[in-house]
């Protein structure tokens, strides 16, 4: 099916979308369920079971706290990133729930909820309970909700996450599941890609209601970038992990004050781990497509914006600040036309394979990141639709098999890093997409159907449950 850019990049908090972003989303979902169902008065308790991925490595993603949040009526996108902190010590120091936000006052904490990690319900590996119950400790409501991955979550009775664009409500005119259709409307209509894209926004915004909305998402990705540049110290969670991002600025600016092409490597790695150093910390990320592989779209967008003759002719390596407003725009629509392209892969992906971690690795996150990176900037490139496609088959072919095996089950290790070597693979994927226009023998649907059944067939152990890889391999550092 295909669903509006706008879903796909949400605006959330870290450290993770499935295990963040989704369970808060789970959390005010069933509250607002109460509400609409007249329930919310009536419940005294709560209860809720966390399952299989969600609980075992729930603690060092946020996974917890994030379901307290939800119920206490608070939401991703809206979220105040330095309001979490406060409220979460408000709730482990005995403090009670507001249901809903405004609703019956509960008392109910981290140490409340149950914890699964061996059960892997059917439906989905990241599953989630809630129940109400009322003074006699009778159930008045229950639900199961799945985290589905990029922040999307599915409750049960329901074929697909609530989205704003459900296909039963809203009928684009160039709809697309595969990279086929895709390339057969561009065909057939003469069409860029972004111009498919645009076609189906514009059926809920205008055409510059679209712009400045993606324009919105991609300043907020550089403001993420900016406040952690301005961060120093280790990352929350007990790695203790130090934040690079600062010194690594500060060296670049003394060897490469002109953006000299030659340090590309060094400045879109930068805005890589800046970016999923400020999500590892909580901060507010867009989830592109998910928290964990939040740093490679803006990484390439920057490549994009900066190195490329497009934009070289542009508005050059300059600074934002020293931009006139020309050339702001001009600088916007690049990231604007990237994302829109970006956004079309992922529309695929998501179709014919899966965004979740825990459902089949980290080749679904970061894979899929690094492929639609590579799909934008073949387009800034002047790539063909064909071309385009080829670069994100070229991304995501090698990306196959990547597993998800983060240490203490954090977002951080290896994960930041992985963020930035992922970004290169996408620039070199176009670069080498755009070089030349012969027909490659791996399609980009063979390609992602690969991407689902490798992760099938993958040991769970390597699906961000921390039971394999280098979450037992390397030694947890003693505190």
């Amino acid at each position: 099916m295909t669903v509006s850019v706008f879903d796909l990049y949400s605006i959330g908090i870290g450290p993770s979308s499935s295990h963040t972003v989704g369970p808060m989303n789970a959390g005010a979902d069933f509250a607002e369920l109460l509400r609409s169902e007249g329930l919310l008065e009536r419940t005294a308790q709560i209860a809720v079971d966390l399952y299989g991925s969600l609980s075992a490595t729930g603690q060092g993603h946020g996974t917890f706290g994030a379901v307290l949040l939800g119920l206490d009526g608070h939401r991703p996108d809206t979220v105040d990133p330095d309001v979490v902190d406060t409220r979460l010590a408000e709730l482990a120091e005995g403090a009670p729930l507001r249901l809903g936000g405004d609703g019956p006052e509960i008392v109910f904490g981290i140490e409340d909820i149950g914890q699964h990690p061996l059960t892997f319900l059917e439906r989905h590996a990241n599953g989630m309970r809630f129940q109400a119950l009322d003074e006699a400790g009778e159930v008045l409501r229950e639900r199961y909700s799945y985290s589905i991955g990029g922040g999307f979550v599915v409750h049960d009775g329901e074929e697909t996450a609530q989205t704003e664009t459900s296909p039963a409500e809203v009928v684009f005119p160039f709809p697309f599941g595969t990279g086929a259709e895709l390339l057969e409307h561009c065909r057939r209509e003469g069409m860029t890609i972004p111009e498919v894209m645009m076609a189906n926004e514009t059926v809920l915004r205008t055409p510059e209601e679209v712009r400045d909305g993606l324009a919105r998402r991609w300043r907020i990705m550089e403001e993420c970038k900016a406040n952690s540049l301005t961060r120093s110290g280790v990352l929350p969670g007990g790695l203790n992990t130090r934040r690079r991002a600062p010194e690594w600025y500060s060296s670049l600016r003394e060897q490469d004050p002109m953006r000299d092409p030659q340090f590309w490597v060094e400045w879109t790695s930068l805005v890589a781990l800046a970016v999923n150093e400020e999500n590892a910390s909580g901060g507010r990320v867009i989830t592109a497509p998910t928290n964990g592989a939040a740093g490679i779209l803006p990484a390439v967008i920057f490549y994009a914006t900066h190195y490329t003759p497009r934009a070289t002719e542009g508005c050059g390596v300059r600074p934002w600040a020293e931009l006139t407003e020309e050339q702001r725009r001009a600088r916007e629509d690049i990231a604007v036309e990237f994302m829109l392209v970006a956004g079309a892969i992922c529309i695929v992906i998501k179709e014919l394979a899966s965004l979740s971690g825990a459902e089949v690795g980290c080749q679904g996150e970061v894979g899929s990141a690094s492929s639609m990176a590579a799909a934008g900037l073949a387009q800034i490139l002047g790539g063909s639709p064909k071309q385009v496609c080829t670069a994100a088959e070229i991304a995501m072919e090698h990306h196959l098999g990547l597993t998800c095996d983060p240490i203490g089950g954090l977002v951080q290790v290896p994960c930041i890093e992985r963020n930035a070597v992922a970004s290169h693979t996408a620039i070199t994927a176009a670069r080498m997409a755009v070089f030349e226009n012969s027909t490659p023998m791996v399609s980009l649907d063979d390609v992602v159907r690969t991407m689902k059944i490798t992760g099938l067939d993958m040991s769970s152990k390597y699906k961000e449950t921390a039971e394999g890889g280098l979450a037992v391999n390397v030694a947890l550092p003693v505190c």
